[in-house]
């Protein structure tokens, strides 16, 4: 039996799961992500553990990391909030554990992860849009992960949906992620707040204490809170449907926090995408609501190897 190891690196933790070939789930630990060049002794620690009893049968670690990632070299060129810069990950662990490895980008390893084992399992198109702090994501073309030139393609947050728009913070203006991050869905919802103070949101929630989750709590309820959940569904929209026009996969899937919302998020959303994609008649694309959680990061490296 064939078993695989995906490595999910986070900011404060490292999470890993083996799998087979079919995403069933033979163990699961994780590790406290120790940042710079020590992490590579947590990763050892944590791989370890992981094939204690199944040594023999691991074929391959996959890892995915934040950050920019020579995915080829199996360098982390560039992980700001791991203080990890042209850190060759692949080759350290190669010399402590000899298996294969394979590295991706984090986003790009979730991606593959729903796309194999997800709810992208059924296709062999797809894209992966994360909706939380940021706006991240991968996309699967023929069932492999598009990566780019050096590894540095598919940031999908940073194309621009408003010219000249709100600041992102990647130093343009207008990006998709400035528009539909739950950070700007927070900012519109606080302004909103601002705005009409005698609404149920105000009176619930202050600028400290509210979260991606608000305005959608109060749709039924206030006007100012609708036209919220009305802007970040256009907005939101406009960037799926032209990831839609450019790549044409079967489905996008949503995940991050915003895409709890479910239906409440993903029924008006298909309606402007049904609405408006070019021939979107012909080739319809679905939008649905990603199933692994945090779990689509571990399962996806672990994908890398199979």
């Amino acid at each position: 039996m064939a078993l695989y190891i995906g490595i999910d690196i986070g900011g404060s933790t490292i999470k890993g799961a083996v799998i087979d070939g079919d995403g069933n789930l033979y163990g699961e630990d994780s590790v406290v992500t120790v940042k710079g060049k020590d992490i590579i002794n947590g990763i050892v620690a944590l791989c370890n553990r992981l094939m204690k009893l199944n040594r023999e049968e691991v074929k391959g670690i996959g890892i995915g990391c934040a950050g920019v990632i020579n995915s080829s070299g199996g360098v982390v060129v560039q992980a700001n909030n791991l203080n990890l810069f042209d850190f060759p990950l692949v080759k350290l662990l190669r010399e402590k554990i000899d298996i294969p490895v394979k590295i991706t980008n984090d986003a790009n390893a979730a991606a593959l992860g729903e796309a194999k084992f997800g709810a992208g399992k059924n296709y062999k198109n797809s894209i992966l849009v994360t909706l939380g702090t940021g706006v991240g994501g991968g996309i699967v073309i023929d069932g492999k992960l598009f990566e780019g030139n050096k590894s540095a393609g598919a940031e999908i947050g940073h194309m621009v949906i408003e010219h000249g728009g709100e600041q992102c913070t990647c130093g343009r203006r207008g990006c998709f992620e400035a528009y539909s991050s739950a950070t700007a869905l927070k900012k519109r919802t606080k302004w909103a707040m601002e705005e009409d103070a005698g609404s149920q949101m105000w009176k619930k929630y202050t600028s400290e204490t509210l979260t991606g989750k608000t305005a959608f709590e109060f749709f039924e309820t206030d006007a100012s809170a609708k036209e919220v959940v009305d802007w970040y569904v256009e907005y939101l929209a406009c960037g799926l449907i032209n990831l839609a026009n450019a790549f044409r996969p079967e489905v996008i899937m949503l995940g991050g926090g915003v895409s709890k919302e479910g239906e409440r998020l993903t029924k008006p959303l298909q309606e402007i995408v049904d609405r408006e994609l070019f021939a979107g008649h012909y080739a319809p694309v679905k939008i649905t609501v990603a199933t692994l959680g945090s779990a689509a990061g571990a399962y996806g490296a672990a994908a890398l190897c199979i």
